[in-house]
């Protein structure tokens, strides 16, 4: 009798995926995971996305997260193929390359954006979800965030699909989110009820009070809506907002009022995980890494 052959990516995302499975999941937990030395071990994760640096490759933008003094990477957009770091899209082997290329510079990644999955299908999106979240795990990184939806035909599939996919993740030790994007969550209530669709525990929100404000085109402050999310909260993107409509602003800078933001998701909840930054206020290289540092620093103080 034959044994089946495993497709050689679903091998190699098993043989990648399943040792960290539990380190993974505790390390958001992990109070060695603070972000820089001296921070006060609260539980906290301070890091940033490589959002800052998407004009360069992700190498550029992970020697200059770690010359700012973090020891957390987000993922997100860089330059190359997609304009993102990692997407369903990336080969396998690539995406464990891309965490040891963190790890090689001190840093761990706290959380993943890596775009869409196709809707045509529920088997084509799951197909297509899993490919991200084995790309997630092979990079060594707990938490894929999306971005969601905002045609209201898409919504149904576009959680069912994330439904399907909820137990595949937990076994990878994979939390998913979903952020405030606009269109169909782009405020604290709509996030809810985008949660309740997946109805999962491992499905939850990635807060952005940022987005709150530019959504919301100014109107909706992210103080109030944070009334509105408790008990979903597993990590936030740091982003700031200026207006009319920015939000390449360095945290602490612009109209987010933080210390309120975050005792209001503390007061529900939220009281430990990663913080990540997003945007800073644009510039060259060396701009951003005094960018990055000094965000890094009002973060340190915030939960100190």
């Amino acid at each position: 009798m034959t044994t089946p052959r495993l497709p050689r990516r679903r091998f190699l995302a098993q043989s990648l995926a399943v040792p960290a499975a539990g380190w993974l999941t505790a390390r958001l937990a992990s109070a060695e995971a603070q972000a820089a030395p001296g921070a006060k071990p609260a539980g906290w994760q301070i890091g940033i996305f490589t959002r800052p640096w998407g004009q360069w490759e992700y190498r550029v933008a992970f020697d200059a997260i770690a010359e700012a003094g973090f020891k957390h990477a987000g993922l997100m957009t860089a330059k190359g193929p997609g304009g993102l770091v990692l997407s369903l899209d990336t080969p396998l082997e690539e995406a464990h390359k891309i965490g040891e290329e963190a790890k090689k510079r001190g840093l761990s990644i706290p959380c993943v954006y890596g775009g869409g999955f196709p809707l045509e299908s529920l088997e084509k999106g799951v197909r297509g979800l899993r490919r991200l979240i084995d790309n997630t795990a092979a990079a060594g990184c707990p938490a894929l965030m999306v971005g969601g939806v905002a045609d209201p035909k898409q919504q149904e599939p576009y959680y069912k699909t994330i439904a399907a996919c909820c137990d595949d993740a937990a076994a990878k030790g994979i939390g998913l989110s979903v952020k405030p994007h606009g269109g169909l969550n782009g405020t604290g209530p709509q996030c809810r009820k985008c949660v309740e669709l997946v109805g999962h525990k491992n499905f939850g929100l990635w807060y952005d009070p940022g987005n709150i404000f530019y959504y919301s085109q100014g109107k909706l402050d992210p103080v109030d809506d944070a009334a509105t999310v408790d008990g979903i909260v597993r990590g936030m993107s740091v982003k700031d907002y200026l207006p009319p409509q920015r939000v390449d602003v360095t945290p602490g800078t612009g109209k987010v009022n933080f210390p309120a933001v975050m005792a209001r998701l503390i007061k529900g909840g939220f009281t430990a995980g990663p913080l990540v930054i997003e945007c800073l206020a644009p510039g060259d290289l060396k701009a951003l890494v005094a960018e990055a540092r000094k965000a890094r620093e009002f973060l340190e103080r915030l939960v100190a």
